[in-house]
C-alpha cells in the first residue's frame, strides 16, 4: 500500500510541476510531461524507488487519449466542419497523403518493409494540435490566415487520427499471426453502423432523463458510461477505444448538453493525458541518443525539412504570400501526440518494434522541441530581409477636412460613415502592417506616426476642420492629444477613450469631447438585458438614462481626485450608494406595480380584463 501511494504520489506531483515548467519555459505542457516521464522514469530517479512498469502506465494513460477523442468528437459539429470543408478537406488531405507518401519513400529506401514503411509515414505525417495551437496563440497568429490555415490542417489530422489509431491492425497483416481478417473487418464496419443509429436515438434521450434529475454526479457518470461502454464494444470487435470514444463524441455533437459533458469529462481527460504522456516519457530509452546520436539527429531533420517543404509548397498554393507559407511549414513541421499514440499502439500489435518505438519517439519529441527554435529562427532571419519601412507615407495635402489618428475598428467606422457622406479625410496609423492590410480593401490610409508634427503638418493639420484620436494604446493616444493640442490649439479633437483614467489624461489636456468606447454599447446591451428581464420599454430607457447621467457626473467629479487613489476609491464607493438610492427613487416615484414582477402580473390582468 505505502508503495503504491509513493508512485501516486511522484505521479500526481509529476503532473502538477510538469505542466507550468513546461508553459513558463515556452515549450509546452506535452513537452513538459514527456521530460517529467523521463525524469521519473527507470534512467533517472526511477531506480531509486519501486518504479510501476511503465507499460502497465501507459495503458492506464491511454484513457486519457480516449477522452480525448471523445471530446474532439463533441467539437466536430457538422455546420463547422461544412463551413471549413475547402481547406480541411482540400489542404489537410493533400498535406497528409504527400507527406506521408514521401516519409514512407525514406523509409523504403532505408530498407524498411512495405507496411511498416508507410505506417511509420502516416504516424509522423501529423502535426502536435496541442502544441502548434499553443504556439499559434503565444505568438498571435491564430488569426492569420496561415494560423486559419494551420488549424484546419490540425483538424483534418485529428479526424485523420482516429481510422489510423483504429486501422493499426492492419498493417501487421505481413507478420505471422495477423490481428484482423476481412470477416472481423465486415464486422467491425457493422458495429460502427449499428453504434451510429443505436447511439443517435437513444444517448439524447438518456442525457434528457438524467438531467431531469437534477444531480450533477448522474450526469458525468453518464459521460463516462457513455465513453467506456462504446470504447468496450469497439474493442470486443477488434477495433481501437479510441474509434468508439471518438463516434461517441460525434453523436452528441448537436446535443444540448454538449457543453455540460464536457466540462464534465475535462478534468479526467487532462489528467489522464498528462498519465498518458508522462508515460510515454517513461518508456523513452535514452540509451538509444547515446547509442544512435547521428541516426536520432538525421530523422528529425529529415522530419522537419520533408514537412516543413510540403507545407510551405501547399501554403503558396493556397495563395499564401512567401513569409505566411513558410510560417506554416515551420508550425506544423514537427511530430504530434498522435504518433505517440500510433507507435505505442504499433509497438503492441507488432507493426514496430520496441527499439525502432523507442528511437521514433525520441525523434518526435525533439521535433517538438526544435519548432520554438526554428521559429525564433524564422523571425530573425524575416527580419534581415524585410526592407525597413518608410520613414512615413507624405499623404496629399488637404483642405476643409478630417485627419482620423489610428485605423483600427474604432477609426474605421468613423471612416466609413464620413465615406458615404463624401466628407474628405486624411488616416494615419503607425503600423505598418496595418496600413498594408487596409490597403488591399481600397482603404486610403497613410503610414506615419500621428504624434510627429511634421507628419501632422504633411496632412494638413493647419487646415483640418476635426481631429478624431482613435488611437488604441492610452499612453500614444495621451502623446498624440499633447502635440496637437501644443501645436494646433483650434482643431477640435474628437477622442476615443479606453476607460476612465484614460478619460482624465485627455482633460488635462484639454480635450473635453471623449467617448468611451464601450460605455454607450454596454448601457444599450443592458437596457435590452433589462426589458427581456420583464421591465417596460420605458422604465428601462429611465434607468438607463439615469445610470448615464449619474455616472458621467461621477466621471467629472473624479477628475478633480484622480491622482489621489484613497479618495477615488472612497468616492466609488459613495457613488454606488448614490445610484442605488436614485433607482429606489426611481421606482417609488412610479409606484410599487412596476417592478418587473409586479408588471407581469398587471399585465395578466389587463389582458385578462
Amino acid at each position: 500500500m505505502t508503495a503504491a501511494l509513493l508512485q501516486v504520489v511522484v505521479f500526481l506531483a509529476a503532473a502538477a510541476i510538469a505542466a507550468p515548467i513546461g508553459r513558463f519555459l515556452g515549450i509546452g505542457a506535452v513537452l513538459g510531461y514527456l521530460a517529467a516521464g523521463v525524469v521519473i522514469g527507470p534512467f533517472v530517479l526511477g531506480r531509486y524507488y519501486a518504479l510501476e512498469d511503465a507499460d502497465q502506465v501507459l495503458h492506464l494513460g491511454e484513457f486519457g487519449v480516449v477522452l480525448l477523442l471523445f471530446v474532439i468528437g463533441l467539437e466536430l459539429r457538422p455546420v463547422r466542419l461544412w463551413s471549413m470543408r475547402s481547406a480541411i478537406f482540400g489542404l489537410g488531405v493533400a498535406q497528409l497523403v504527400i507527406t506521408a507518401i514521401l516519409l514512407a519513400g525514406i523509409g523504403l529506401a532505408l530498407g524498411l518493409p512495405p507496411s511498416q514503411a508507410l505506417f511509420i509515414g502516416l504516424a509522423l505525417s501529423l502535426s502536435s494540435t496541442a502544441f502548434a495551437l499553443q504556439v499559434m496563440e503565444e505568438q498571435g497568429e491564430l488569426t492569420t490566415r496561415h494560423g486559419r490555415l494551420a488549424f484546419s490542417v490540425l483538424l483534418f489530422q485529428d479526424l485523420a487520427a482516429i481510422p489510423l489509431i483504429a486501422l493499426v491492425p492492419l498493417f501487421a497483416l505481413g507478420v505471422e499471426e495477423p490481428k484482423m481478417d476481412l470477416g472481423s473487418a465486415g464486422l467491425a464496419i457493422l458495429t460502427i453502423a449499428g453504434v451510429i443509429l443505436v447511439g443517435r436515438f437513444l444517448l439524447s434521450r438518456l442525457y434528457h432523463l438524467v438531467a431531469a434529475t437534477g444531480v450533477r454526479e448522474a450526469m458525468t457518470a453518464s459521460a463516462l458510461l457513455t465513453v467506456v461502454g462504446v470504447a468496450l464494444i469497439m474493442e470486443a470487435v477488434g477495433l481501437s477505444a479510441a474509434l468508439g470514444s471518438f463516434i461517441a463524441g460525434a453523436l452528441l455533437a448537436d446535443s444540448e448538453y454538449r457543453h455540460q459533458i464536457e466540462a464534465d469529462i475535462a478534468p479526467f481527460e487532462g489528467l489522464l493525458l498528462a498519465v498518458f504522456f508522462i508515460a510515454v516519457g517513461m518508456s523513452i530509452d535514452l540509451s538509444v541518443l547515446v547509442a544512435q546520436p547521428w541516426a536520432l539527429l538525421a530523422i528529425v531533420a529529415g522530419l522537419l525539412l520533408v514537412k516543413a517543404t510540403v507545407l510551405y509548397g501547399l501554403g503558396r498554393w493556397w495563395g499564401l504570400a512567401n513569409a505566411s507559407a513558410r510560417r506554416l511549414g515551420i508550425i506544423l513541421s514537427q511530430g504530434g501526440e498522435f504518433a505517440f499514440v500510433l507507435f505505442s499502439v504499433g509497438m503492441f500489435e507488432g507493426v514496430i518494434g520496441r527499439d525502432t518505438a523507442s528511437l521514433l519517439t525520441l525523434a518526435v519529441t525533439l521535433s517538438m522541441a526544435a519548432t520554438p527554435l526554428l521559429l525564433l529562427i524564422d523571425d530573425v532571419v524575416a527580419r534581415a530581409l524585410t526592407p525597413a519601412p518608410p520613414d512615413y507615407e507624405i499623404p496629399p495635402e488637404g483642405e476643409q477636412h478630417v485627419i482620423i489618428a489610428g485605423f483600427g475598428r474604432f477609426g474605421q467606422i468613423v471612416a466609413r460613415v464620413l465615406r458615404a457622406r463624401h466628407i474628405p479625410f486624411t488616416a494615419l496609423d503607425a503600423s505598418i502592417a496595418q496600413v498594408d492590410f487596409v490597403k488591399r480593401f481600397g482603404a486610403e490610409i497613410y503610414y506615419g506616426d500621428a504624434g510627429r508634427i511634421d507628419i501632422l503638418r504633411a496632412a494638413g493639420a493647419r487646415k483640418a476642420q476635426a481631429f478624431v484620436l482613435a488611437i488604441d494604446n492610452v499612453d500614444a493616444s495621451v502623446r498624440v492629444a499633447e502635440v496637437v493640442r501644443e501645436n494646433f490649439p483650434d482643431l477640435p479633437i474628437y477622442a476615443r477613450a479606453r476607460d476612465r483614467i484614460h478619460v482624465h489624461r485627455l482633460l488635462d489636456l484639454g480635450v473635453t469631447i471623449i467617448e468611451r468606447e464601450t460605455f454607450l454599447s454596454a448601457l444599450e446591451l443592458t437596457k435590452q438585458l433589462l426589458r427581456g428581464l420583464g421591465l417596460k420599454p420605458d422604465e428601462a430607457t429611465r434607468l438607463i438614462t439615469t445610470f448615464k447621467r449619474h455616472d458621467e457626473k461621477r466621471l467629472y467629479d473624479d477628475y478633480k481626485i484622480y491622482t489621489d487613489q484613497e479618495k477615488m476609491r472612497a468616492n466609488a464607493l459613495s457613488a454606488a450608494v448614490e445610484l442605488e438610492e436614485l433607482f429606489t427613487k426611481d421606482v417609488q416615484d412610479l409606484g410599487d406595480g412596476d417592478s418587473p414582477a409586479s408588471g407581469e402580473r398587471r399585465d395578466d390582468r389587463e389582458s385578462a380584463g
